[in-house]
């Protein structure tokens, strides 16, 4: 697919179709899904009031895969989301996830960068398929995470910036996945002190 300025626009009808006004067709749930595999950036906006429901579609997606079997989220990960809503933790989980997924994917494109430099199957067809759609799920996954007033946005969160930045990114090169699960843990830890 061609390289699109902007999210792609899908406006839901009063009937609840889905249409493309890219193409000017109607869409299905798998079609958004495909884009977004394919790297689009996708918007839903409903016909009449103009709400964005894209968040809304998004989940409803990640559900169909998760009820035909194709788990990607642990039950006890689900089971705490839905604990992080009713707890004081619910401000802190958006930055926690979204951290979480960065570092996930920086820890997944070294490896995928370290297979390319020792590893015949990089030139493979579809290896840089398989690079495109894994960081267009964790850009999906991490997009819209709301940020607490009076709270500094996490390291490696949209929009930070300054010193701790710029060393974050030179140090980077030298972390490894030990590091990275180091990491991880601790603010698991910060996360469970927070719930008491």
């Amino acid at each position: 697919m061609a390289e699109k300025s902007g999210p792609l626009l899908i406006k839901r009808y009063a009937s609840r179709r889905l249409y493309n006004t890219e193409t000017s067709d109607y869409v299905t749930l798998e079609d958004i899904a495909r884009f977004i595999r394919e790297g689009r950036e996708v918007q839903i906006v409903d016909l009449k009031s103009g709400d964005d429901l894209t968040r809304q579609y998004l989940l409803q997606i990640i559900a169909e895969h998760e009820s035909k079997g194709e788990s990607v989220l642990p039950l006890n990960v689900l089971t705490d989301l839905v604990r992080s809503y009713t707890t004081q933790a619910q401000s802190v989980v958006p930055q926690f996830l979204a951290m979480s997924f960065e570092m996930l994917q920086d820890g997944q494109s070294k490896m995928m960068e370290n297979m390319g430099k020792i590893n015949p199957m990089s030139s493979m067809p579809g290896f840089d398929a398989m690079q495109r759609q894994q960081e267009a799920f964790v850009k999906a996954m991490t997009s819209g995470m709301p940020t607490v007033p009076g709270v500094p946005p996490m390291p490696g969160m949209g929009g930070w910036s300054g010193p701790a930045r710029e060393e974050d990114e030179t140090a980077q090169g030298g972390e490894d996945l030990e590091t990275i699960k180091k990491q991880l843990a601790e603010l698991q830890a910060q996360l469970a002190r927070m719930n008491k």
